[in-house]
């Protein structure tokens, strides 16, 4: 039963197997039931243990006979007991004589010089005896001579030649059981083996994963902080850069004239933009670490609508940017934070005209729409789900426009879908994650679109809700 010279034998002396634990059951059974069809002798198969694995449940008639009576019973109980104390070895079958002057078989089931179980055999008569013996007729007064005949005569008989090829096919048929067993049962074995590393390996590289993820997460906390530091701490002599360059530039200090008067003017221009970065590193900083509040009142989107292009026209009309709104009527309020979300479509509408070219346009809309319960839909309604309704902000624009493989990172801090140092407009990168994150904790989305045949599609939707639902 050799598979390799070293492979299933090797790595089965170093376990324990059971019988039962190599045996196909249903095979088992239909071999002890073929072999008693062959040769009419009931056949058991038993574990090491003593557990019954198979039986044909075949009992002589004789036996049947003799449990009819005391004597009878016990000289039966006791041929059994001496049948399943017998201890057969690898190289001989033991034979027990049995009342009836037969004989049983027991034959060890050996792998390996384990012995994993055995076989018992019969009881089956040699051709030899011609007659039952005679202690069989007076086991028991109530026994009927005639009938204890007639049940001995239906005893199968085997030549002891006979008796020694059935044994060997027995050996060799339960040698191939166990052999395909065992090959089953340790390819099961190294395969769970194989798992089970495979599952502490993942635990392994999860556990670090996590530790990674943490150390990444208090690094995070920690460059917040840090900007939110730095950021604080700059804004203080930056106001007073901003406010000493605007009285003198009003002459404050005396009069201002020719390049000094342009001098100052960029001081200050340059001052502004530095402040809004710094805003907008502090701003960035507080939605992270959650500590910007969101103050939600009833306001109408309009409005805010009005104030932004309002706001912005004078900086479009200095670009040669057409700056055009439309709202739908009778729009419903919405309750939300009037100053972040006019922060929101300052920036989206503000990028607009940063990159659009002279003669272009940037529209900036909003229309109600049915959302389903999820809040990812984007006006779809499933069948069943509840119904919402929302505002929907849309600012257009027919600037350079996004490939659409950059739309999902745009939301990220710090990115640029053009980050050379060529690039024709400034920024930090911060404006779009700052939208995302003040749409989020308005329970909304943002999307980016593409605008046919050019330009950007920024799309904003935000629940119509009370603070209550």
């Amino acid at each position: 039963m050799n598979d390799s010279p070293r492979s299933l034998n090797d790595i089965a002396i170093s376990q324990k197997f059971e019988l039962e634990d190599l045996l196909d059951r249903p095979a088992l059974v239909e071999m002890v039931h073929s072999f008693e069809v062959l040769f009419g002798i009931p056949l058991r198969v038993y574990s090491a243990t003593g557990a019954l694995l198979a039986d044909t449940g075949a009992v002589p008639s004789l036996y049947k006979y003799l449990e009819t009576t005391r004597g009878g019973r016990i000289a039966v109980q006791s041929v059994i007991v001496e049948v399943r104390r017998s201890k057969p070895n690898d190289a001989v079958s033991s034979q027990v004589r049995c009342i009836s002057g037969g004989q049983y078989l027991t034959t060890a089931i050996v792998y390996e010089g384990h012995t994993l179980g055995r076989t018992i055999f019969g009881p089956f008569l040699s051709p030899e005896v011609q007659a039952p013996p005679a202690e069989l007729f007076d086991l028991d007064p109530a026994l009927e001579r005639a009938e204890l005949e007639a049940h001995w005569a239906g005893l199968s008989r085997l030549s002891e030649e006979y008796c020694k090829r059935i044994d060997h096919h027995l050996r060799s048929t339960l040698d191939l059981l166990v052999f395909s067993g065992l090959k089953a049962h340790l390819a099961s074995s190294m395969h769970l083996a194989s798992v089970r590393e495979s599952f502490r390996e993942l635990g392994d590289k999860n556990k670090k994963l996590q530790q990674a993820y943490d150390r990444l997460k208090e690094l995070d906390r920690l460059k917040s902080n840090f900007l939110a530091t730095v950021s604080h701490e700059l804004r203080t002599p930056l106001t007073s850069i901003i406010g000493y360059s605007e009285m003198l530039l009003e002459g404050i200090a005396g009069e201002v004239v020719g390049e000094q008067r342009e001098f100052l003017q960029t001081i200050h221009e340059k001052g502004e933009q530095l402040l809004g970065l710094i805003k907008s590193l502090l701003d960035l900083s507080k939605l992270e670490s959650g500590t910007m509040s969101v103050r939600r009142e009833e306001l109408a989107s309009e409005k805010v609508i009005e104030d932004v292009v309002a706001t912005l026209t004078p900086t479009a009309r200095k670009k040669g940017v057409v700056l055009s709104s439309s709202v739908e009527v009778d729009l419903p309020g919405l309750f939300a934070d009037g100053e972040r979300l006019r922060q929101v479509l300052l920036n989206l509408t503000e990028n607009g005209i940063k990159f659009t070219a002279q003669g272009g346009v940037v529209s900036v809309s909003a229309r109600v729409v049915s959302l389903s319960s999820d809040k990812g839909g984007s006006g779809g309604v499933l069948l069943g789900a509840a119904r919402r309704l929302a505002v929907e902000f849309r600012v257009s624009d027919t600037g350079i426009g996004i490939d659409e493989e950059e739309r999902e990172r745009v939301f990220d801090a710090f990115y640029q879908v053009d980050s050379s140092s060529t690039r024709e407009a400034g920024g930090t990168g911060l404006g779009l994650s700052i939208v995302k994150r003040l749409v989020d904790s308005h329970d909304g989305t943002v999307r980016v679109e593409g605008n046919e045949p050019q330009g950007t599609v920024f799309v904003v939707t935000i629940p119509i809700k009370r603070a209550t639902s």
